[in-house]
C-alpha cells in the first residue's frame, strides 16, 4: 500500500498564493503586427463598417460600386476599397 500524505492549512495557503501569482502573470502576447488591419475582410465586416444590410451590399456588388473577390462560397473585399467608400460618404 502507498503512504498517506496530509495537507495542512499552510500547504493550502502556499498553493493559493502560488496559484494567484501564476494567474496574474500575463500568458498571451499577440504577435507583432496583429493590431494592424487585415488587407481583406468578409461581407459581414463590410456591412458592419458601412452600416448596410445584406441586400444593399448585394446591390453595391451588382452595380460595380464595390469590388470583391469570390473564393469558394465566400466574398472578400479589400479593406482599402471599403475605407475609400467610407471616406466618400462623409
Amino acid at each position: 500500500m502507498g503512504t498517506l500524505e496530509f495537507i495542512t492549512k499552510e500547504d493550502l495557503e502556499q498553493f493559493k498564493q502560488e496559484l494567484f501569482a501564476e494567474l496574474r502573470r500575463p500568458t498571451f502576447k499577440p504577435p507583432a503586427g496583429k493590431d494592424r488591419q487585415k488587407p481583406f475582410i468578409k461581407s459581414y465586416e463590410v456591412r458592419q463598417l458601412l452600416g448596410i444590410s445584406p441586400g444593399t451590399l448585394l446591390q453595391l456588388r451588382k452595380s460595380g460600386q464595390i469590388k470583391f473577390t469570390r473564393i469558394g462560397g465566400l466574398m472578400y473585399y479589400k479593406y482599402e476599397d471599403i475605407e475609400a467608400m467610407m471616406n466618400k460618404r462623409v
